[in-house]
């Protein structure tokens, strides 16, 4: 059986638009050096330096 990990011990990184931490997922397990956004609003809004709505 595999042990199951806690997400706190799971490799993370900053967002490249909005600076917050994203975890690692399994569906990224291939490119996850290549992974830079968090989401996909993320990404649409790559060129500004804030997603719309994001207040901080």
């Amino acid at each position: 059986m595999v042990k199951m990990r806690r997400k706190a011990d799971l490799p993370s990184k900053p967002c490249a638009t909005c600076g917050r931490p994203f975890a690692w997922r399994k569906k990224w397990a291939r490119d996850w050096e290549a992974v830079r956004y968090c989401s996909d609003r993320c990404r649409s809004a790559k060129g500004s330096e804030k997603p719309p709505g994001v207040t901080r």
